[in-house]
């Protein structure tokens, strides 16, 4: 296959954005586009002269691929019926709701040999794309990823809806197993938790101490790794990262850099290096679209495979059930020891 022809299904706010991008995107063709509600499909397509199709099924006969950005309680369903008609698969974080679903969908892909990728976009952001050339052996992760409050993906906790970018980067850096999860957060506007803190200790001993929250006053995406000899900040919003690295007197890194002294004595003496790698400027979103189309044409696995997507998923699942086990203990606590106090 050199061309693929593609249908969006979902036409909300990040599915208007998924059909702009697909116009620009090479070796494919945007077939059309569908949503529930025809009516806002029909504006979309209005917009960008796409067909907007009033049945799935008809999209699904037209192409090749779907980009699947509808509210993910819709996605088993959907990734299921496309599947069903043998299409590849871009479906937006996180995979499924359930994990029982994400499995499913997972083994129906690898018996029909079709691609599903999950839209885990900060892969592909510059702040982190930039660390390429570095061994990233991460012991310690501190992550905050703040917002500020939308209505729009409320429909799930912000676990599912935030924390489960810094999840699903986490797994892909440290390579080891977790071994145990302690959270805790609370619903405050919505009927789903909207702020959240969990602590994940892995079988290697690093450990990730994760934070997101949708009702900040301010908006912040940022990780900071430790590990032996070097310290690494990431803005995910600017898409800038900072290392500092204890390297010998005698080693410099290659391109700009500064130092900023020695510390140590002796044989032990190491400079303090700072480094701010160079990053390119790119639509993460649309990089991850034009990959997708390429594994299609190409072969070969997703950055984002839907088993990344499932890992990601179960620890996000641990974490929210520690948290309900903590919100019900709480309920539990006698009243008469709070008045003991």
């Amino acid at each position: 296959m050199s061309h693929v022809k593609v249908g969006v299904i979902g036409t909300g706010h990040l599915g208007k954005i998924h059909t702009k991008l697909f116009k620009e995107v090479e070796n494919c063709e945007l077939i059309g586009i569908y949503d529930q509600d025809y009516g806002r499909a029909k504006q979309v397509g209005e917009e960008f002269k796409v067909k907007a199709f009033e049945n799935l099924a008809e999209l699904l006969d037209a192409v090749d691929a779907v980009d699947i950005v509808a509210t993910t309680s819709a996605h088993f369903d959907l990734v299921k019926q496309s599947f069903a008609r043998n299409k590849h698969v871009f479906v937006e974080k996180p995979i499924t709701t359930q994990i029982w679903e994400a499995e499913e969908l997972i083994k129906i892909a690898e018996e029909k040999k079709l691609i599903i990728q999950v839209g885990h976009i900060e892969r592909f952001n510059p702040a982190l794309i930039s660390l390429e050339k570095y061994q990233l052996n991460p012991l310690f992760v501190q992550t905050d990823r703040l917002a500020q409050f939308n209505p729009r993906g409320t429909d799930v906790a912000v676990v599912l809806d935030l924390m489960i970018h810094d999840i699903d980067i986490i797994l892909s850096l440290v390579k080891s197993d977790v071994k145990s999860v302690s959270a805790s957060g609370v619903p405050v506007v919505s009927d789903t938790l909207d702020i959240a803190n969990a602590r994940i200790e892995f079988e290697n001993g690093a450990v990730a101490n994760v934070t997101a929250s949708r009702i900040s006053q301010k908006k912040m995406r940022k990780m900071r790794m430790f590990q032996r000899d070097t310290y690494i900040s990431l803005d995910f919003t600017t898409g800038v990262s900072e290392v500092f690295r204890l390297l010998p007197p005698d080693q410099k890194p290659k391109g700009f850099f500064k130092t900023f002294g020695e510390i140590g004595i002796g044989d032990k003496k190491k400079v303090v290096a700072y480094e701010q790698p160079k990053f390119k400027e790119v639509n993460a979103l649309k990089l991850e679209l034009e990959l997708f189309i390429d594994v299609i044409i190409n072969g070969g696995t997703p950055v984002v495979s839907g088993r990344d997507g499932l890992k990601a998923l179960r620890v996000a699942e641990m974490i929210i059930q520690k948290i309900e086990e903590s919100i019900q203990n709480a309920k539990n606590f006698p009243s008469w020891m709070n008045d003991a106090k």
